[in-house]
């Protein structure tokens, strides 16, 4: 065969391998579009509706609902709360996580990968479940009562779900609970990609485990830190299920998060849903997180850039 024919061979096998690789995508492609990018702009459109969501859109307001959206009280309260529950959930679950990666990534510990497998059973949970059953263990009359009356900690039952505070507490906990898991994969990887050669080194100089940590463990980490830092600010911002089923946004709005609060406007079952106002909420917090996420994704930027700059150092002593 001529190297002509062979080149229109290897060519023609090429567009093939495009044409099908298109063709596998394209479902997805469509998804996103349907399912993602059109609510997105719809959200947006109908944010400058007074609709209830039921009949034609005829009412334009401008801006009018994010007018509304700033001067309301309850709009506040929940953006306040879904911070709390952010800032608690990320803190507890990237720190325990961490703990518990280097714990299990010790390869003289007997019987991590059992370990590590209960520590993610609640992961592949669904929140909703959870957020059932530990409004049962949390409830007046549930376990944890029980047990803290047994070995005679309390005396009457706490009201943990009905307090404020303690209603708050309990979702911050339960909810790192549930995604501690993950986080603790999250953080394994990251360790698992430290060479071995940097422990061993160390270990020839004299160094002690604090200043391995503080020295070669945690400077090496700090960029994939800054990536679970981003994910679990995000996806916490966006909780719903947990606190819909577990508080309902209650003692008396305690507990509401933004999400919650859209979906009370959005699908009312008191009054006439208000999709127009719920929107505007909805494009608020979406602006909100792009912004969280553009800011911390800066910082993973600069941290790789930093990693890759003593990467590059390290390679050069070797040579």
């Amino acid at each position: 065969m001529s190297k002509a024919k062979r080149n229109r061979k290897v060519n023609k096998q090429t567009k093939q391998r495009y044409i099908w690789a298109y063709i596998f995508i394209l479902p997805q492609i469509l998804m996103f579009l349907g399912l993602s990018l059109y609510p997105i702009i719809m959200s947006y459109v109908y944010s400058f509706y007074d609709w209830s969501g039921v009949g034609p859109m005829n009412d334009f307001v401008g801006f009018d609902n994010y007018l509304k959206v700033f001067t309301e009280e309850m709009f506040w309260n929940a953006f306040k709360n879904t911070f709390v529950y952010t800032a608690g959930f990320v803190t507890i679950s990237v720190t325990s996580g961490l703990i518990l990666a280097l714990i299990l990534n010790n390869p003289k510990l007997k019987g991590r990968v059992v370990y590590r497998t209960l520590f993610f059973l609640p992961v592949v949970t669904t929140m909703a479940i959870v957020g059932i059953i530990m409004k049962n263990i949390f409830g007046n009359t549930g376990l944890i009562n029980q047990v803290l009356q047994m070995i005679g900690v309390i005396d009457e039952a706490l009201p943990w779900l009905i307090n404020p505070v303690t209603a708050m507490i309990v979702l911050i906990l339960v909810g790192s609970w549930k995604e501690t898991g993950i986080i603790m994969i999250y953080w394994l990887t990251g360790l698992q990609m430290i060479p071995k050669e940097l422990y061993e080194a160390a270990k020839i100089d004299g160094a002690g485990s604090m200043q391995v940590l503080r020295y070669i463990t945690l400077p090496l980490l700090a960029p994939i830190g800054a990536t679970i830092l981003l994910l679990t600010t995000v996806s916490s911002m966006r909780v719903f299920d947990l606190v819909k089923t577990l508080t309902n946004g209650g003692p008396f709005y305690s507990t509401e998060t933004l999400e919650l609060y859209i979906y009370r406007f959005a699908f009312a079952s008191e009054g006439q849903s208000q999709i127009g106002y719920a929107s505007t909420v909805g494009v608020i917090l979406g602006m909100t997180v792009f912004i969280i996420s553009l800011l911390l994704g800066w910082v993973v930027l600069k941290l790789n850039k930093q990693k890759g700059k003593n990467d590059l150092k390290t390679e050069m002593k070797k040579i």
